[in-house]
């Protein structure tokens, strides 16, 4: 199976490829992603970060409590995320993919903060809060 397609920014001065299909890819509501994407709800594809390879030197980043997020410093494109406490995982936004139609989101995360008036009409998951587990175990 070839590897998933790659993604970046607007300008394509910064991109990024995957070895291995993502593990995760989901509808985050929180206020966090809102305010960080300038939309009412954030998609992301997770991967393993050993399995993701940066090129270009346009990338900046905005750390915020536990997460760092990543952005084109050329044309302000939001690229992805890591959490301090997921190590291991790099969240892609579904947008900056090329062929984001090949990413279907599997469950919504923090609907417990979802705009009111944000109706996505699908029969998946839904999590009040966070959808990944974190290392302890614990889903919060």
């Amino acid at each position: 199976m070839p590897p998933p397609p790659p993604g970046g920014g607007r300008g394509g001065a910064g991109r990024c490829a995957a070895a291995a299909y993502p593990h995760h890819v989901s509808y985050c509501h929180c206020g966090d992603c809102r305010r960080a994407s300038g939309a009412p709800v954030s998609a992301f594809v997770g991967f393993l970060a050993g399995q993701v390879a940066f090129t270009g030197k346009a990338l900046k980043m905005f750390e915020n409590g536990p997460v760092t997020r990543s952005f084109c410093g050329i044309c302000g494109s939001p690229i992805a995320y890591v959490d301090e406490r997921l190590e291991d995982d790099i969240y892609f936004m579904l947008g900056a993919m090329d062929m984001p139609a090949d990413f279907k989101p599997t469950l919504h995360a923090y609907v417990s903060e979802q705009l009111p008036f944000l109706h996505i009409s699908d029969d998946l998951p839904r999590h009040l809060k966070t959808s990944v587990k974190r290392p302890d175990g614990t889903i919060q």
